[in-house]
């Protein structure tokens, strides 16, 4: 019997005050919410029972709270490669107040000025994704909506720009993986919130 292709399990933080006002939130480091760490904590139930051979987070806290919750804090690697988009002078901004001045602006075509240009996203999506492929086994990642879905549109060889297509809301898990072999990268499983406990 042939052994069971590697897969990359994305979890995206638990809510914050920022993802409640639709403020893009980059690198301002900012907690959880109580229901956040609530569902931070169904996210670790989801997740008993599977065996990983490395798990790492975002440092900024936020991603680091949900690992812990999840059950995962004494294994964890901090890599700042998984930190979120740098979004510059847009940080902590709503779409809809930018484009009061910049109708139609889309972060995915048109970039953040003073931030991590697209090409900068891509490649750093790019050298997570080839250590990612170098680990033997399943891996775990705690980290962030904008750069969770470039890392998924380049694990599929996609241009970094298609992430705007793919939803990904907090607290839920998706996971990266292979069809019949490993020339074959895929998506298995996209934004499941299944787990996370309502309101």
């Amino acid at each position: 019997m042939s052994q069971a292709l590697p897969k990359v399990y994305l979890a995206r933080h638990g809510e914050t005050a920022w993802t409640l006002s639709g403020q893009h939130t980059g690198r301002t480091d900012i907690p959880l919410t109580a229901a956040g760490e609530e569902n931070a904590r169904s996210l670790g139930t989801r997740l008993q029972g599977l065996k990983f051979v490395k798990v790492f987070t975002s440092p900024l806290q936020r991603a680091k709270r949900t690992c812990e919750l999840a059950g995962f804090g004494n294994v964890c690697e901090a890599d700042p490669q998984l930190m979120e988009w740098d979004y510059g002078q847009y940080e902590g901004r709503r779409t809809a107040d930018i484009r009061k001045e910049r109708p139609n602006w889309n972060a995915f075509r048109d970039g953040c000025p003073g931030g991590e240009s697209l090409p900068e996203l891509s490649a750093r999506a790019d050298g997570v994704m080839e250590r990612l492929r170098a680990c033997a086994g399943d891996v775990l990642l705690f980290g962030h909506r904008d750069f969770l879905r470039v890392l998924a549109v380049r694990w599929i060889s996609l241009p970094v720009n298609q992430a705007q297509h793919l939803v990904m809301t907090t607290a839920t898990l998706s996971v990266l993986g292979y069809d019949h072999g490993l020339d074959e990268p895929a998506i298995h499983l996209w934004n499941d919130d299944r787990h996370l406990v309502r309101g």
